[in-house]
């Protein structure tokens, strides 16, 4: 089916590409860059705008509010094959199924947007981890090899929008593979086997850098950790300084030898503790950048200055709070769009507490504020 947006795209001189990578390297542009992060799942079928529009996912609302375009590629590095999904078990209300990441988990049957309840790895003991390596994370995968090519041709270095090269995750995917729980209890019981696992995630990074750097335009890397809650680090300071940063150097040692400058981080929660290390790793953007766990995002460029940039903060609490609260919000974002490095959208996914008229406002007030004057 064929989207019609629903508004204009903002009036620019530039191109996406031109006007993003000015952005982010504190140059003048003609207008912010427009992005959202997103919506969660529930929005498509309680929202009337999207139900009614017949729009049913993330990439189908970009079209829809016909955002500024940004694209990244990733190659396979990670686990392959995944487990399959299986259920073991189930309720009036839940199931018990084996994830992709090979964890019994408790599940909604309504399929609602939640964290589920994880109750056992598949990884628990070295001799797992060995098992699960040898099966899911050879280096030598025939599906690991990238069809350069073939993404030369969908996105010519001629192209109009800003492309990323996805740089995978260090700890992150690792605490998805042995639990929050699993991982605090790794860390102490097999230190070597959580760093085995941080290696191998880094190697299957380079191995896939290999292979697309130099023959591709990149514009920015892009990486994931969700390792931060509202208390700081899942993860000790030390553990993060020891074992993930040093991996982050090869990457960024890699990324800057392609010319690629810009590389940023999808960690929600308060990533103050490790930032400097995730600085000091080569990382110098935020995304999405929550602000209730964390700080306003004025407070990280007082300290940090331009060499950070952030993607996202804008409160969704604020969003849920009616008009004033959103303009107010937004009003304290404008002298951070203006200095540069700083492109504002919901510091996370929108939740489907916010009103659609109110979100459509917010979109307005967005353009009127960080639009073309």
């Amino acid at each position: 089916m064929a989207i019609t947006p629903i508004r204009p795209k903002w009036p620019g001189t530039m191109t996406d590409r031109e006007r993003f990578v000015r952005q982010m390297h504190y140059a003048p542009v003609d207008r912010c860059f427009n992005m959202e992060f997103g919506y969660w799942n529930e929005n498509f079928t309680q929202w009337p705008l999207f139900y009614e529009n017949g729009i049913t996912n993330n990439q189908e609302a970009d079209i829809f509010f016909n955002f500024d375009r940004i694209h990244t590629i990733s190659g396979r590095i990670w686990m392959n094959p995944p487990f399959e999904n299986e259920v073991v078990d189930e309720t009036e209300t839940t199931k018990i199924i084996i994830n992709a990441d090979g964890l019994l988990a408790e599940v909604p049957k309504d399929g609602h947007d939640t964290i589920p309840h994880f109750i056992k790895s598949s990884i628990q003991t070295p001799a797992d981890w060995q098992r699960v390596k040898e099966e899911r994370f050879r280096r030598d995968d025939p599906a690991r090899k990238v069809d350069v090519q073939l993404l030369k041709e969908l996105h010519p270095s001629s192209r109009d929008y800003p492309l990323g090269v996805h740089c995978g995750s260090m700890i992150g995917k690792i605490r998805d593979m042995l639990t929050f729980q699993g991982l605090a209890y790794a860390i102490y019981d097999y230190p070597e086997m959580v760093e085995d696992m941080v290696e191998t995630a880094c190697l299957l990074v380079e191995d896939f850098l290999d292979q697309v750097l130099g023959h591709i335009d990149f514009d920015f890397a892009s990486g994931w950790e969700d390792i931060c809650f509202k208390s700081g680090p899942i993860v000790s300071v030390k553990f993060f300084k020891n074992v993930v940063m040093p991996r982050y150097k090869r990457i960024h040692a890699k990324l800057q030898a392609a010319g690629i400058d810009l590389w940023y981080t999808d960690c929600d929660g308060d990533v103050r503790p490790i930032l400097p290390y995730l600085m000091e790793g080569g990382i110098n953007c935020l995304f999405p950048y929550e602000v209730n766990s964390c700080a306003h995002p004025g407070e990280l460029f007082s300290k940090y200055g331009k060499e950070l940039r952030i993607m996202g903060g804008v409160d969704k609490i604020q969003l849920g709070s009616g008009r004033p609260a959103i303009k107010a919000y937004l009003e304290t974002l404008v002298p951070l769009v203006e200095r540069g490095g700083y492109i504002p959208f919901c510091d996370h996914r929108c939740p489907p507490n916010v009103d659609p008229d109110d979100y459509l406002y917010y979109l307005d007030l967005k353009e009127q504020m960080f639009g073309m004057k």
